[in-house]
Order: structure tokens, then sequence, then C-alpha cells
């Protein structure tokens, strides 16, 4: 929808991709869809959703046995997007590296995209 031709919408690292195609394997579903909905302190939150049906409007990115599906209204906002995955000793998660995001929150799980009003 969004997309530029010949190239992916995000990229999925290596560890971001053995993660996803474990919990596809684990849950048996069709792949992880990312969205971002408005919310937290910053304005807008990334959503995370297994899929048990693909949606013919989602842009599909897969690679290393991972499917990632990016929701209609979330595509302009997560083009060039790095999903990663960390593991740490306290907290392990996936992180979204947005070059689209102008300001985050103290935890980093609400963010304000740029050129975006103030809500």
């Amino acid at each position: 929808m969004f997309g530029i031709p010949g190239k992916q919408a995000v990229t999925i690292t290596p560890s971001a991709a053995r993660q996803i195609a474990r919990l596809m394997a684990r849950d048996g579903t069709q792949g992880l869809r990312i969205g971002v909905k408005k919310g937290g302190c910053a304005g807008m939150e990334y959503t995370m959703d297994y899929v048990s049906e693909v949606n013919p409007l989602d842009e599909i990115v897969e690679q290393d046995g991972a499917r990632v599906l990016i929701a209609p209204m979330a595509q302009m906002f997560l083009i060039g997007t790095e999903i990663d995955y960390e593991t740490g000793l306290l907290e392990s998660g996936f992180k979204f590296r947005n070059p689209n995001v102008a300001e985050a929150c103290g935890c980093g799980e609400s963010i304000k995209f740029k050129d975006m009003p103030a809500g």
C-alpha cells in the first residue's frame, strides 16, 4: 500500500526472525501483525498481535521462517523500521528502531511521529 517497490517496508534482524518463527510454531499462527494505536504518554503505541488469518491489505514481510504483517493504517508510520529482539538480564523483548519517530517516552513504549499534530 505505502511500500517502496523492490524494498521491504520493515527489516527484521536475525534475532527477531528467530523469536517470531518460534512464536509462530509454538502457537500455530500465520504470523505477527504489528501496528500503531493512540495511547501512552507520547501519543502513540506499537501493537503486536498473533495472526490467525491474513488480511489481504496487510503488508507482508517474510524472513527465515518469520512472517510479519503490517496493519494497513500503520504502514506509513512503520516504513524503514528495524524490528529486533533483545535479551537482557532483567527483560527481553522486541525493539523497534523507527526513523519516523520524533520522540519517545522514558520507557520506550510510547512514541510520537514526525509531522504528527499534538493530541
